[in-house]
């Protein structure tokens, strides 16, 4: 994969990320333990992999802005008619 495109699925992920973690919740499904907590970890995984797929030295400065983004958006929620958690961001 091209490092272009790299940079452009991380950038898509982000934005997809920040949508799906700051739009108003939807209705209470079935009661699932950890499943909001695989999501923000899985989605965070996916949004580093990209670049470091192709630049592995990407991880150096991409884990912690993606670490400062997830802080961000955790601070911002409650703005967005959504709970911040601590257990959110350690995921």
């Amino acid at each position: 994969m091209p490092y272009k495109t790299a940079v452009a699925l991380t950038l898509a992920l982000a934005l997809l990320i920040g949508w799906g973690t700051l739009s108003p919740p939807g209705p209470p499904g079935p009661p699932m333990p950890y499943m909001d907590k695989i999501l923000h970890a899985s989605g965070f995984a996916a949004l580093v992999l990209p670049l470091t797929w192709v630049r592995a030295r990407s991880a150096l400065w991409l884990a912690p802005l993606a670490l400062a983004f997830g802080g961000a958006i955790e601070l911002i929620q409650p703005s967005f008619g959504r709970s911040a958690e601590w257990a959110d961001l350690l995921a």
